[in-house]
């Protein structure tokens, strides 16, 4: 079994191991900048996993900045029949495709 990790970040959590490219919630970080994940909750190194309370304070899980991109458009549309009440509002979440280059 490989090593993996599961990090927190934008307030959802991910399993993730080295070579993995993983969509998360938008970071301040540029393009090709290499960066530590900062809440890791868990480490296993393929035989023993251990688990934080809540954090692991020594675990390290690098990761690049691969891209950053904005999601699928979700409309929410609300209607009244008969009353003349229409409402349409549309989102777009930015994120930030990263890949793992450590878990340890």
């Amino acid at each position: 079994m490989d090593a993996y990790a599961v990090i927190e970040t934008g307030g959802k959590q991910y399993r993730v191991k080295a070579d993995d490219t993983v969509r998360i919630e938008r970071l301040k970080s540029d393009v090709g900048e290499s960066a530590q994940a900062e809440r890791v909750l868990a480490v296993s190194d393929g035989k023993a996993l251990t688990v934080g309370t809540p954090t692991i304070d020594d675990a390290n899980v690098t990761f690049t900045v691969v891209d950053h991109i904005r999601g699928e458009k979700v409309v929410n549309f609300k209607k009244k029949r008969r009353k003349g009440y229409s409402r349409k509002v549309g989102h777009r979440q930015e994120h930030t495709i990263i890949k793992i280059d450590s878990v340890a």
